[in-house]
């Protein structure tokens, strides 16, 4: 059946909760990048240990928001404030639907006096831009979408490069690169380093725990800058991370990368849903995992849930508003990181070569097989939360997940994770007939990694500003 957008397959579908759940879209891919270009175990080690390249040139959407309404744009759709945000800053934008629910996340900068970039996934750039064709605003909108998974043998390109140099050496590849001292750039301002001979624009951020910086640039000079990175990192021992193992960093860092979208209800957001294609992530994205519920707003997130309770700012007026004040005070569920038991985890790995049982593939080191992953958290037989983003950090050598869980969950308590899909699993691609598995695992802090906890500056992943 040929649809027309977004809103007739919602239509169309007996169940939103089953076709997102046995989706055929296969696995989430980071384009382009090489999966490794050593192996992920050094790859992981390198950005707590030396320094790392990230390449982030690929995966992610371009949003440009060009004009005299930028701000005002930005401002109506986000529950930060934008008082604290002139040229030359960046922050974490965080969109809620009509009920207060996450839509997604990203990185907004900005770049100069009525331009604005937002860099991010699918959803949050697609509500920007429906946002800035249907209401009042004087902004032109150009995007630039992330490379596609499958090239097919086509030219990929880009407006820009983006890389990130992480890690406790990074400040020194900087320096080299920069013919200087590490550049005086605040925590989340932007600034410029020079490579080359060129004037490159740098954000300060710490991704992997220890300071860094992300630049970006034109990018036809993409290898250039690449190889004059390499040149100057090399007696740093400055590692390459592959795609296999770049999104696995958040596991020590504490950001959930991908909760499902809260587009698919509401009567307010069916001009979104219009609007959307049939096609599009929203429309094709996975649900997976072993928390099932017939209704589709039982997986959607609060910002508080997800640790942006202190981003919320009532000083002006935003999509959400009303629904946010009426939870703000409440108890809510809160994000932890799963410390996974090392024997239970073992014993699942080991029922691929002992015994009978199926027992749902754990990929290495990133076991999501879904765009949105919801395992469900067990205490006393109850329900507690959803395991949300699993995989195994080599630095800390141990299964770890990002999780939500109930407010009065301890750090410490020991708690249950259904891991694998009920009654067999379900039709996805990337789903094969398996059992499910119950694990223990700890309650722990987020982020986990003690170099992340101690170094980030407050409200980066650490919900404090």
């Amino acid at each position: 059946m040929n649809h027309k957008n977004f809103e007739q397959v919602i239509q169309n579908a007996a169940s939103t909760v089953e076709m997102l759940r046995n989706s055929q879209i296969g696995a989430y891919v980071y384009p382009v990048v090489p999966t490794e270009f050593s192996n992920w175990r050094d790859e992981q080690n390198a950005w707590r240990d030396k320094a790392v390249l990230f390449d982030q040139t690929h995966h992610m959407v371009d949003i440009f928001i060009n004009g005299p309404d930028a701000i005002r744009l930005v401002s109506k759709l986000a529950i930060n404030t934008f008082k604290n945000f002139p040229v030359g800053r960046a922050k974490q934008f965080i969109p809620c639907n009509y009920d207060g629910y996450v839509i997604g996340d990203g990185i907004l900068f900005h770049l100069a006096e009525n331009e604005l970039v937002f860099v991010g996934r699918a959803p949050t750039a697609n509500w920007i831009e429906f946002h800035a064709e249907a209401g009042d605003y004087d902004v032109e909108i150009i995007k630039d979408d992330r490379s596609p998974s499958m090239p097919m043998g086509k030219a990929v390109t880009r407006k820009h490069y983006r890389f990130q140099i992480q890690g406790p050496n990074a400040k020194q590849v900087i320096e080299k690169l920069n013919g200087g001292p590490f550049p005086d750039i605040k925590f989340f301002h932007l600034g410029h380093i020079n490579i080359g001979g060129r004037k490159v624009q740098a954000l300060r951020h710490g991704m992997a725990g220890a300071p860094g910086l992300e630049i970006w640039g034109p990018y036809e000079e993409y290898l250039d800058i690449r190889a004059k990175i390499l040149e100057a990192g090399a007696e740093f021992d400055l590692t390459l991370v592959g795609s296999r193992t770049y999104a696995t960093n958040t596991l020590e860092s504490g950001w959930i990368p991908s909760p499902l979208p809260a587009v698919y209800t509401g009567e307010k957001m069916k001009a979104f849903r219009e609007w959307l294609p049939a096609n599009g992530y929203e429309a094709t994205g996975s649900i997976g995992g072993s928390y099932v519920s017939d209704n589709i707003e039982d997986y959607y997130l609060t910002p508080y849930e997800l640790g942006y309770g202190p981003f919320v700012k009532f000083d002006h007026d935003f999509i959400g508003r009303e629904a946010l004040e009426k939870m703000e005070g409440q108890a809510h569920r809160k994000k932890v990181t799963l410390a996974w038991n090392g024997e239970d985890v073992a014993k699942l790995f080991a029922a691929n070569f002992i015994g009978e049982e199926n027992y749902k593939y754990f990929d290495l080191p990133l076991a999501n097989y879904a765009s949105s992953s919801y395992d469900s958290v067990i205490v006393d037989g109850k329900v507690i939360g959803f395991s949300m983003f699993t995989g195994y950090s080599n630095n800390e050598r141990a299964v770890l997940s990002l999780a939500v869980v109930d407010s009065d969950v301890e750090i410490g308590q020991e708690v249950t994770v259904i891991w694998g899909e009920p009654d067999g699993g379900t039709r996805k691609s990337t789903v094969e007939k398996h059992k499910q598995f119950k694990l223990r695992a700890i309650v722990s802090p987020v982020p986990y990694s003690k170099v992340a906890r101690e170094t980030y500056a407050q409200g980066w992943r650490t919900g404090d500003k």
